[in-house]
């Protein structure tokens, strides 16, 4: 009796270590089972789904991205296509070159006046915006040699031609009221400001300047915008 006792006592700690065994390992085969992240990923579902759609969000969002990155490359290379057609990156323009000017002289000497005029027009025709200030290089051809205009002083105001545009700029000069034959003028040349390149015009004002015996030129010129602008 005594050992079946004992060896009922032996068999029910081995079935209560075998029974602690057992619920240890299907703690661990819970932790551990596959299938329990499955569920997890799946019951992320939404985070599993969610991933998949953040991954077409991001694949959108590349798109919009690369989208907004082609918008605003058009929009930069629209800039830098403005910039080429007048403009530099800063929105500057820049300036008017002679070969894209037409310069055309005419008189403006109104009756009373005690000095001639003649009238300078400078039309863009660049097919571009370009910018226009200061004073003009203006030379007289005259029988006597050349003879250069002094700048009246005035400021000059600096000036945004689009293209078919014009701006203008004023010579005066005394008038041959001497009743001798004077100094003859034969020609006009004008060399827009900033530039190199001069043009030969047909002087259109009177035939003659007086001759004078003082220092300096008797003739001046205003700067470019000092005789109107317009289109």
């Amino acid at each position: 009796m005594r050992v079946y006792k004992l060896t009922f006592a032996a068999l029910t700690v081995a079935a209560s270590l075998s029974l602690t065994a057992c619920q240890n390992d299907a703690d661990g085969t819970g932790r551990n089972d596959p299938s329990s992240g499955s569920t997890a990923s799946s019951s992320g579902g939404g985070s599993g789904s969610g991933s998949s759609d953040q991954g077409g969000a991001n694949d959108s969002a590349g798109k919009g991205s690369g989208g907004q990155g082609t918008v605003a490359g058009k929009s930069s290379g629209g800039q830098g296509r403005a910039a080429g057609t007048g403009s530099n990156g800063n929105g500057k323009f820049g300036r008017c070159h002679t070969d894209e000017l037409q310069i055309t002289a005419t008189d403006s000497t109104i009756g009373g006046d005690p000095d001639g005029t003649v009238t300078v027009q400078l039309k863009n025709h660049s097919g571009r915006a370009c910018s226009i200030s200061g004073y003009a290089g203006v030379d007289l051809k005259t029988s006597s040699g050349s003879l250069s205009a002094k700048r009246t002083g005035a400021k000059a105001t600096p000036a945004i031609l689009k293209d078919g545009q014009s701006t203008a700029f004023g010579i005066n000069y005394p008038i041959n009221k001497s009743g001798g034959s004077g100094v003859r003028v034969t020609g006009l040349l004008v060399t827009p400001p900033d530039e190199t390149k001069t043009v030969t015009l047909d002087w259109p004002g009177a035939g003659t300047l007086p001759v004078t015996d003082g220092a300096g030129s008797p003739v001046k010129a205003g700067p470019v915008g000092s005789a109107g602008q317009g289109g």
